[in-house]
C-alpha cells in the first residue's frame, strides 16, 4: 500500500503541498485531480522519489522511495515531458530499460508495439508529441511496475489512442495487480476508469474517496414556490451555492440527499427536483466555495 502522512513540500518559500494525507490501495486506478498549480505533479515526484519531502512522509509499505533503489524499482513514472537518451530510437530505449528494470518483459513490449503503431528504429527526436508519449507508455508498461504514475496521461493522444490506453490500464490492474495513479486537470478523461479520486487545490486535499462517495455528498435542488422564501431560510443546510430566479430557487448543498430534500419539502414548494451531480460538477462547486476562478479551469 502507498501512504502519505502530513506530506509537505515547499519551493522558494511557497507551499506546493500542505499536510497532505492519503492512502492508495493496491490494484486500483487512483485519480489525482486538481486546478492548475494545485500540486499534482509535485505529489507524483515525491511518490516516485524525485523529490524529498520537507515534512511528513510518503512511501510504499511504509518505506520511502527517496534514495531507495529497491522501492524505486517498483515504480514507473511518466512525467508531463517524457525523456529519452539523445539520438536514441525506441528499440535502443527498450534495451536501456531492460538493463535497468529487472521486470522488463519483452513479450509485453512487443505486444504494445503492435498496439501503438510506432517505428521502433526511427529516432525518437523525429516523433510528434503524441508519438513520444506513446513510446514512453510502451516503455513504462513493459517494466510491469507495481506502481505506474502518469502525469497528464492522455496529453497529446488522439481519441483512439486515449481509449486504447484506458483499456490497457484497466486490463493491467485486473491481470497484474498493478496500481495506477493518474494526475489530470480533466475529470472527464479519467472519471470512468478510476476507483478512487482525490481533489487537490493549492496544495491541500479538499476531497477524497470513491467516485460515488465524492460526488454523492453534493446535491443540486431546484424548487418552485408560490410564495418564494428568502434565501436566509436555507441556512439550516450546508449550502455551497444558492440562486433565486423569479419563483425558482436553485441550490447546491452538502449532506445526505434525503435530509436535504426533506428540508426543502417542509417549505411547501409547488415543485421540487433533485438533480444528480457529476464528479466534475462536484469539483467545480468545491472550488467555487474556496473562491477559485472557475473560468481559469482548462477544458
Amino acid at each position: 500500500m502507498l501512504t502519505a502522512q502530513n506530506l509537505t513540500k515547499e519551493f522558494d518559500g511557497t507551499l506546493a503541498l500542505d499536510q497532505v494525507c492519503f492512502e492508495v490501495e493496491d490494484g486500483c486506478v487512483y485519480g489525482l485531480v486538481g486546478s492548475n498549480g494545485s500540486g499534482k505533479s509535485t505529489l507524483l515526484r515525491l511518490i516516485s522519489g524525485v523529490y524529498c519531502p520537507d515534512g511528513g512522509k510518503v512511501g510504499i509499505d511504509g518505506i520511502s522511495s527517496f534514495n531507495n533503489p529497491s522501492v524505486k524499482s517498483q515504480i514507473a513514472f511518466l512525467g508531463d515531458t517524457p525523456y529519452f537518451l539523445p539520438q536514441s530510437n525506441l528499440k535502443e530505449m527498450a534495451q536501456f530499460y531492460k538493463s535497468t528494470y529487472k521486470n522488463f518483459d519483452t513479450d509485453t513490449y512487443k505486444y504494445l508495439l503492435s498496439v501503438f503503431p510506432l517505428d521502433e528504429k526511427a529516432r525518437l527526436s523525429t516523433f510528434s508529441k503524441g508519438m513520444r508519449r506513446q513510446a514512453a507508455l510502451i516503455l513504462m508498461l513493459s517494466t510491469r511496475p507495481r506502481y505506474l504514475l502518469l502525469d497528464e496521461a492522455f496529453d497529446g493522444l488522439d481519441v483512439v489512442m486515449r481509449k486504447t490506453l484506458s483499456n490497457i490500464i484497466i486490463d493491467s490492474t485486473e491481470k497484474l495487480g498493478m496500481t495506477v495513479i493518474i494526475a489530470s486537470h480533466n475529470l472527464r478523461e479519467i472519471e470512468d476508469m478510476c476507483d478512487h479520486i482525490s481533489l487537490l487545490h493549492k496544495g491541500k486535499l479538499i476531497a477524497d474517496g470513491g467516485i460515488e462517495e465524492v460526488s454523492g455528498k453534493i446535491h443540486k435542488i431546484q424548487a418552485v414556490f408560490e410564495n418564494v422564501p428568502e434565501t436566509e431560510v436555507f441556512r439550516g443546510l450546508d449550502i455551497m451555492k444558492i440562486e433565486r430566479n423569479g419563483s425558482i430557487i436553485s441550490l447546491v448543498a452538502r449532506g445526505e440527499k434525503e435530509k436535504i430534500v426533506a428540508f426543502v419539502e417542509n417549505l411547501s414548494p409547488k415543485f421540487l427536483e433533485c438533480i444528480d451531480v457529476s464528479l466534475e460538477e462536484a469539483f467545480i462547486y468545491e472550488l467555487e466555495v474556496l473562491g477559485y476562478d472557475i473560468k481559469s479551469i482548462e477544458e
